[in-house]
């Protein structure tokens, strides 16, 4: 008799637990399988500081990278120069600045630089394939430089 109730209490533990894995391993497939159908879920994360830009997927891959120029902190000319954003410009929403974005450029030898006006810049062909891999709404994280931290 006690070895029945044993057997019992271990078959049903056994159920039990294969049965909330089972649940947990679906919830988790369905729940990938959610977030690859929505189209922004990818984030763009630019560091001032490292001169890069990375598109990053929901589940932390990078798809694309690219070497970026940079403002030059409060200096903004305004200058318009023939072909200077490329064939895109990607508006990015910037609370008390209007115009920052991300754009191509007239002078590659410009990236790696602090070389814009406030903008994010990258060569032209890099700007093509990162305007066909995102979509609005696109979450975009910049990351300062220690360059821009004013101190007092």
């Amino acid at each position: 008799m006690k070895k029945k109730i044993i057997r019992y209490l271990i078959i049903s533990h056994l159920t039990f637990i294969l049965s909330i894995g089972g649940m947990a391993v679906a919830f988790y497939y369905y729940h990938t399988a959610q977030m690859a159908q929505i189209k922004n879920a990818n984030i763009l994360l630019i560091s001032k500081d490292e001169m890069k830009l990375r598109l990053i997927d929901y589940k932390g891959q990078e798809l694309f990278t690219a070497d970026i120029s940079r403002g030059l902190g409060d200096v903004y000319k305004r200058q318009e120069i023939e072909g200077a954003y490329g064939n895109h410009f990607i508006r990015l929403e910037t609370p008390g600045h209007k115009g920052i974005g991300i754009h191509g450029t007239h002078d590659p030898l410009s990236i790696g630089t602090r070389a814009t006006e406030g903008c994010i810049r990258i060569k032209n062909s890099e700007l093509e394939r990162l305007v066909s891999l995102i979509r609005v709404p696109t979450t975009v994280i910049i990351t300062p430089s220690v360059k821009d931290i004013k101190t007092q």
